[in-house]
């Protein structure tokens, strides 16, 4: 559990320098420049999601269950994360009515995304990865929307983004459905 727990500090924690010191985050930028701020920000980030990664991947292994989700909690989820999908994609593509709606769809998304998976879990990793993951997203999605302000709400621009974001968030979600899930994890999302 020690890994996960550090590489959910390393990984979370360079994610939310922005929410807790964003004048420290401008002066990172401005005494290395932003291409090295952007390479030491993603070398760190990917330390972070790899140590995760065999963090979790550990911890499951013998791991103390703390509750056995009930089947409907389960199928929430099903529901919850190609929702997730479509947000995420959404913050890719010209923005239409849900990024405008939403203005953060990317952190909205991991928080579906951890929400269904906490749900659908049980084991104190799960608590420790995904209820890590939601508390982040929300506490970012709100330190973002008083960041933009509703001077910045961005304006849809038609619904092309909006049909690009459910097309590609759909068939993603199918694909990991249909067997990408298992394949990377070991779990199937429907048995």
């Amino acid at each position: 559990m020690l890994i996960l727990v550090t590489g959910m500090i390393i990984f979370l924690g360079i994610h939310s320098v922005r929410i807790v010191a964003e004048p420290v985050r401008d002066r990172m930028i401005a005494r290395l420049g932003e291409g090295r701020y952007k390479g030491a920000y993603s070398v760190l980030s990917l330390i972070g999601i790899m140590l995760v990664g065999y963090g979790y991947g550990q911890a499951k292994i013998g791991g103390l269950p703390l509750w056995d989700p009930p089947g409907g909690l389960r199928h929430l989820a099903l529901v919850l994360v190609p929702v997730a999908f479509v947000l995420v994609t959404a913050a890719y593509v010209p923005t239409g009515h849900i990024k405008a709606a939403v203005r953060h769809p990317m952190v909205l998304g991991i928080a579906l995304w951890a929400l269904g998976h906490l749900l659908a879990n049980g084991t104190a990793a799960d608590v420790v990865l995904f209820g890590g993951f939601l508390a982040w997203a929300i506490v970012d999605y709100i330190n973002a929307l008083g960041r933009t302000g509703a001077a910045a709400r961005p304006v849809a621009k038609g619904y092309g983004g909006d049909i690009a974001a459910v097309i590609v968030g759909l068939v993603l979600s199918a694909i990991f459905i249909g067997g990408l899930h298992e394949w990377l994890f070991g779990v199937a999302p429907v048995a």
